[in-house]
Order: structure tokens, then sequence, then C-alpha cells
């Protein structure tokens, strides 16, 4: 008999439907029966793609033994904390404070009024690895729930006053120069494992907002250490794309790497990690032309096509890590299939590899490139242009051989803060690497099969202004029609930026007005009085604190995406009060971010944009005339993270960004106006005098 999870559209509560747990959803049903009945709550947070979770699922959720613990003395509760990021905010902090780790799944015991008193992650069934059994747990906090009730109170009373004291905002304030970033990207620098590539030991996460804050310290000709940030850059993008992580055969990276080497992954596959990751692969093309980098930016956005995108246009959040029941059988090989697949080409590929029939994962292989191409190249006597292409060639056969087993299971439900951030990454794509016609199409099987960055993009935004904001009022999750009743600062902030990126590329300013009205939305319901913004709106419910998570995470600061977003918005519209409140912002976390840059990367990316003379360039003119077009190439060419761009025809439409206002064209050309820190220059009219006003030469 299913129980109250099956009346959710999480796939991850889903997941737990028939279970012999009397599971509740988060909300007022669960929370007034701990009350009437005075028990406490047993706090399950996961996510669909989590192998653990799977694990302690089957281990202890799904035994009916342990099923008639936890429903006899506790109300218990399952939470996605992909729906839910302020509930697994808030008791992922409590939970650090008592273990001094986290992490998924979550298992945090409640008092009724919601204050934790007991914490952990993964509970083995049996008592082993250094931890007690979860039967164990949940028989002696039923005890002292019965018997040493004032001990669980003060635990909780301290608890919840440590986690209101760490909800205050920021720090006293301070001053946000460029100085302050430029120290932050140094000790990024200095803080590099030049082993074995990224930041810090395995478990080794990508990082890409980091190596963002390095691509903008290379891009600066005058920045002191721009040779030691671009090797890092190379050396980390290097290290994650070679295999292992990154998915050779069908494009995408997984969540980590579970060794150094980046070689043995945790195989599930996130909708926001491959939306940063394309991303910054894409500007590191742009910044140095290596043709690799623009190959795995275009591979992760196929995966995200093919095997991410819904019918009616938004982005599927993850691909679980197991299928069949065993963690990435989808993936690995044994020498054996290789061979059968390849054939002929099998030798090659084996080198290129390192492949071997004890395989470097538990009998098989994860594949990671062993030897370059150009020692492939002399080894088998080709042409090292020929290496890349006999690859890709052999990726292509095995990808169709894996298109046959079964496959990991999606997370379907659409969250528009993730999809915010692919949004932004498909529109600078579509500019930055596809042709000038921004025409639409609706044939999604076409987009899919030619990954039309542009469509998929457009299509996104739609949907995301459409179904993810019925009646007007954005939602954060959607699935099979039907969108969660919640909503979070990261949301509008980067739904807001996606659309910014948008606009950018193919200047319809239907983007541009949503992206306006989504700002006022977001400063009239978060606004903190004490600076900046709370992660959750003022009309939400009633939790233990109110969260204002500044660190980035997997995912960028919900507030570092806010102050990024008005940024950019102020660059359209002239609003100083926009400005000064991004401003304000970013001085709370000054001393913060000097401390510890790689939690407040996001951060830098604003604050190098805050401090930056901004190119605000205006083009005006016909957007279908050649000359129109080859102002906007000139304007696209490289990196160019401090720039923004409006285009319309003279007179601009109503609605049109301030920065069109008054720009008329030159002798009835298309021309484009640029002003950078509060100066303009004179309005031009052939891309080599644009050239020279972009790169300085006035």
């Amino acid at each position: 008999m299913s129980n109250r999870l099956a009346q959710t559209t999480s796939p991850y509560l889903l997941q737990h439907a028939d279970n012999p747990v009397e599971w509740f959803p988060w909300g007022p049903e669960a929370l007034q029966k701990a009350r009437a009945e005075n028990k406490p709550i047993f706090l399950s947070i996961g996510y669909a793609a989590c192998h653990w979770c799977h694990v302690m699922a089957h281990e202890s959720f799904e035994d009916a033994g342990t099923a008639v613990l936890m429903n006899d003395h506790f109300v218990n509760i399952k939470v996605d904390r992909e729906e839910r990021p302020d509930l697994d905010a808030i008791y992922m902090q409590a939970v650090t404070a008592m273990t001094g780790q986290g992490g998924w799944p979550m298992s945090v015991f409640l008092t009724p009024d919601l204050r934790p008193f007991y914490g952990g992650t993964y509970f083995p069934p049996v008592a082993r690895y250094n931890m007690p059994s979860f039967k164990d747990v949940l028989t002696s906090l039923a005890d002292a729930w019965q018997n040493r009730r004032d001990e669980i109170a003060r635990v909780g009373a301290q608890l919840a006053e440590r986690l209101q004291t760490t909800a205050s905002w920021g720090g006293s304030g301070g001053e946000f120069h460029a100085g302050v970033a430029e120290a932050a990207a140094g000790s990024l620098i200095d803080a590099y494992d030049w082993a074995y590539g990224g930041w810090g030991a395995a478990p080794k996460f990508p990082q890409p907002m980091a190596v963002e804050v390095l691509l903008r310290l290379a891009s600066n000709p005058f920045a002191k250490r721009r040779d030691e940030a671009l090797k890092v850059i190379h050396h980390a993008l290097q290290a994650m794309s070679r295999g292992g992580m990154y998915d050779v055969v069908g494009g995408g990276f997984s969540r980590y790497s579970t060794d150094n080497h980046w070689r043995i992954p945790h195989f599930e596959k996130m909708l926001y990690d491959n939306a940063q990751l394309a991303q910054v692969y894409l500007h590191a093309w742009q910044l140095t032309g290596e043709p690799a980098y623009r190959r795995i930016c275009e591979e992760t956005l196929a995966f995200v096509a093919r095997e991410l995108t819904g019918p009616e246009g938004g982005f599927y959040s993850s691909l679980d890590a197991d299928s069949e029941g065993v963690e990435g059988k989808f993936y690995v090989w044994t020498a054996e299939e290789i061979r059968e697949e390849l054939s002929e080409s099998s030798g090659f590929f084996e080198a290129a590899y390192g492949i071997t029939e004890r395989g470097n994962w538990e009998g098989r292989t994860v594949l990671q490139r062993a030897l370059d191409d150009a020692t492939l190249a002399a080894r088998f006597g080709l042409d090292r242009g020929q290496v890349p292409a006999k690859l890709a060639e052999c990726h292509s056969r095995l990808l169709s051989a894996r298109a046959r087993r079964v496959r990991p299971a999606t997370d379907d439900k659409v969250l528009t803060a993730w999809n915010g951030l692919m949004l932004a990454t498909l529109a600078e794509t579509a500019r930055v690497l596809g042709s000038n016609d921004f025409s639409r199409s609706t044939d999604q099987a076409t987009e899919v099969a030619t990954t039309n960055y542009y469509n998929l993009a457009a299509r996104s935004a739609d949907f995301l202004l459409t179904a993810l904001r019925p009646g007007g009022q954005l939602r954060r999750a959607w699935r099979d029609g039907k969108t969660s009743g919640e909503v979070f600062l990261e949301d509008y902030a980067a739904l807001i930026l996606g659309l910014l990126e948008l606009y950018q590329t193919d200047f319809d300013l239907r983007w541009f007005a949503a992206a306006q009205e989504l700002a006022k939305e977001m400063i009239q319901r978060f606004s903190d009085p004490a600076g900046g913004f709370f992660d959750t709106p003022a009309d939400s419910e009633a939790l233990l604190v109110r969260p204002k998570d500044l660190q980035d995470n997997a995912t960028p600061s919900g507030n570092a995406l806010a102050a990024e977003a008005l940024l950019k918005l102020a660059a359209y519209t002239e609003n100083s009060d926009t400005r000064d409140r991004a401003e304000q912002s970013l001085a709370r976390v000054a001393e913060a971010v000097t401390r510890y840059p790689a939690a407040f990367s996001r951060w830098l990316w604003a604050a190098d944009f805050a401090n930056a003379r901004v190119d605000q360039v205006a083009i005006t003119g016909g957007l279908s005339e050649p000359g129109t077009q080859l102002l906007l190439a000139e304007v696209r060419k490289g990196y160019r993270p401090r720039q923004v761009v409006a285009a319309a025809p003279f007179p601009p439409p109503e609605g049109s960004p301030a920065l069109l206002r008054d720009r008329p064209m030159l002798n009835d050309a298309p021309t484009a106006y640029v002003c950078r820190g509060f100066v303009c220059q004179y309005p031009v009219t052939t891309p080599g005098e644009l050239q020279k006003q972009l790169l300085g030469e006035f």
C-alpha cells in the first residue's frame, strides 16, 4: 500500500511512495501531527540521482522492522532537496554543526517545533564503518525522547540559537574594490592542486565558478598574475576533460570524481554542473583558441539536448548514478565489449585509453585518456590531425552500442534556477558558435539532432515564462503539468541572467521586459532591510530561520546571482538604485571573499563586473541589415565578460533599454555607440572602427 508520497510529483519522493514507512511530504499535515501527538520528527532529505540515498532506502526504508520503529516513534518526513533548498540549507547547517560534515542522504531529528537535536547522513542497517546502525539510532532517540526530554530541549535550543546567529547577513561591511577581487583570484592560484588539478583532495569536485574567476583575471592583459592564471586554467580544464568524470562517449560531466585522478566518477549527471561547465569551456575557447575546449562545450550541450531536454522546452534535473541497481553500469566497459564494438579500431582505442583485461574499476573500465594525440599518431603511423576524427568515430560507435543498454533513471522535474543557468549558457553559445539566423523552429527533433542552441534557449525561455509562471507568479519546480508552490531567490536571479543573455542573442524585447519585471518582483519579495536578500520570499511559510545562504555550493549563491543580475540591468537601464543595491550586497561579503575565495567565486564575477569599466554597446539599425550584422559580429568576437549589448532599429521600440535612447544612425547606416566608465566614444559605422574602440584604442 502506498504512503502519502504517492500524491507528490517529485521523482525523489515517488521513489519512496511504496516504502512501509509512513512518509509525509513536508507540509501542515505532518507538522500538525507531530505537535498533536508530541512526537519527534525524522526528516530525511535527498535527491533522485543520489546513490547513497538509494542504498539507505533499500537497506532501511524498505525494511519492515525498521519501518515499525520509525512509524511507532516518529513522524517521518521526506524532502527533495532540489525542490526545497531552504529546508536543505537550514538543516544541513545543523547537521554540519553536530557532526562536522554534511551530505546526502541527510538524516536529522527535530522537535515538534522544528528544532534539530540529532543528525547525520547515511546510517547503515548494522553497525559498521564506525557508525551505529540506523535501528540503534532510532531506538536510542526514542528512549531519549521519553526519558531525557530536558537534554533534547537543551541541545535543540543551542542549535536553534546557533542557526539564528549564522543567518545574520554578511559582515559589517567593507570596500569591495578591484584589489580585493585580484587578491582573491591570487589565492585561488596559490591553493591550486598542481599534482592532480582542481582544488582540494578527493572527492574532487569541478569548480567552474573558480575557473571563471581566473578566466576573467586572464582576460586582463595588465593583470600581474595573468600568465599564472592561464596555466591553472589549462591544467584544470584538461585534467577534468580527459575522461573519467567527463563522459568521452556521450558528452557531459558526472557530479564529481571519487579519486584524485578524476578517473572514477560518482556517475550521476546534474543539469547545473553541465550548464556551468559548458559555459566555462566556451569562455576558455574564446580566450585561448584551444579547439578541445570548444569540442567539450559542444559535446556537453549535445548531451543535454539529447538526454535532459523535455518535449515542452524545459531541461530535466539529472540522470541517476545507477542503472539496473548498479552504480555506473551504463557507462563502463570491458575489454571484450570494446573489441566487439570497434573491431579493427579496437587496438588504437585500447592504446588511447589504456584499456586492460582487468579494467580500472571493479573489473571494468571507466574511459580516461592514457596517451595524447601526438603519441597515438606516432604509434599508429597517423598524422596528428587524424587522431581526433578517428577517436570521434570510435566514440560514436560506442554511443550507439550504449544506447542499447538500460538507461539510468531521469529526474524529469524542471527547476527554474537550474534552467536559468542552462538558458544563459545556451543563449551565449548560440551567438558565439551559431549563425546570425535567429529565426525560430518548432521541430524539436531537428533541434536536438543539430544542437540548435538558439532554438533550445528560446523554447526554454518560453517554457519558463509560461509553465513556470502560472498567473504571472514564478514557481520553483514543474513536473508533468504541475508546479510547486514555492519559489526562491536563486530562481528569480538565475532566470533574470538567462533572459538577459537571450536578449543579447536575438534582441527580442520580450526577454528584456520579463527580466525587468522579475527584478522588480525579486526586490519586493526578497529584500532584507539590513542588506542583500533572503533566500525565501516574505510571504513564504515560517521556518526555524529565514535563510540567507551567501556561499556558493555546487550552484551559485542566490545573493551572488542577484547582485550580478542587478548590475547588468543597471548597465542597461541606468537605474542607480539597482546598482546601489548590488554594491551594498558586495560590500557585506568583501571580508569573507578575501578569506574564502573558493566559496564565494560567483560573488567575484559580480565584483569583476562592478569594478570594471564596463563596455555598454548600443547598435542602431535594422537587425537583418548586413551592416548591423557586421557590427554585431565584431561585438561578439572574443571573450568579453565586462560588456552588455543592446540593438534595435531607430527609433527604438517602446520598452527598449535606456542604453538605446538618443542613438540615431549616422548617414542612414547602422551605427555602434560604445560607452565605457561613464565616457562615451564617437559613434562608428564600420567593424574596424568598432574594433579599435572595443580594444581601447580611442
